[in-house]
């Protein structure tokens, strides 16, 4: 964590350099997660959620830039499904409720002047993991939640793969899928489950 640490340190240093030479822009975005996750986990559906936080965009060359990201996430899957007892339907919804701060860094060509494709590691420190369940069913309904963090790992990893679009100097698009390449469940060595994040974001930013 600690080399990680360091190298977000030096990549906002450089930005700041680069900044005033006028290569360098600071800015804020937000948008919609489409999160899931793939791996042994049963049944698992695509859970909305949003992310917030803030970047820099390092220019190295006109068509060359580099961005690092500093964002709160909201991720997890939900399940869905129903069960028949002593002639009654009950009807479940699960949802398993992870945020993150991540910490993506993405290389970006510009194809042309306004559009371009970016794709770069991703670092992920895991803030709360809540487990969610509602049961509704002859008339009745019962709910509860837990705290599950104890069962993930705190630390994820990613590889992102995006496409991006600026409307002029200020506001712009981007459109990214995040594959975990991490297993985040934490369970023995020699256990073969697996459990990682998949996750779609639709993004607007501001830059300053």
């Amino acid at each position: 964590m600690k080399k990680i640490t360091l190298s977000i340190l030096g990549l906002l240093a450089f930005g700041y350099a680069s900044a005033q030479d006028g290569g360098t822009r600071f800015g804020a975005k937000a948008g919609l997660n489409m999160a899931s996750i793939s791996g042994d986990i049963e049944d698992a559906e695509m859970k909305l959620g949003f992310h917030v936080g803030g970047f820099a965009e390092i220019m190295l060359t006109d068509k060359f830039a580099v961005q690092p990201e500093l964002l709160f996430s909201m991720q997890g899957a939900k399940r869905e499904y129903s069960e028949s007892f002593g002639g009654f339907d009950f009807d479940t919804e699960e949802k398993l409720n992870l945020t993150y701060i991540n910490v993506p860094i993405m290389a970006k060509y510009y194809v042309t002047e306004a559009f371009n494709i970016h794709a770069g590691p991703q670092v992920g420190f895991l803030m709360s993991a809540k487990y969610d369940y509602e049961v509704s069913g002859a008339g009745e309904s019962e709910s509860g939640d837990e705290d599950v963090k104890d069962q993930y790992k705190s630390i994820d990893f990613g590889l992102g793969f995006g496409l991006g679009y600026n409307f002029g100097e200020n506001f712009g698009v981007e459109a990214r899928y995040t594959a975990g390449m991490a297993n985040i469940a934490d369970v023995d060595e020699d256990s073969d489950y697996k459990e990682s994040n998949s996750v779609i974001q639709v993004s607007f930013l501001y830059r300053f």
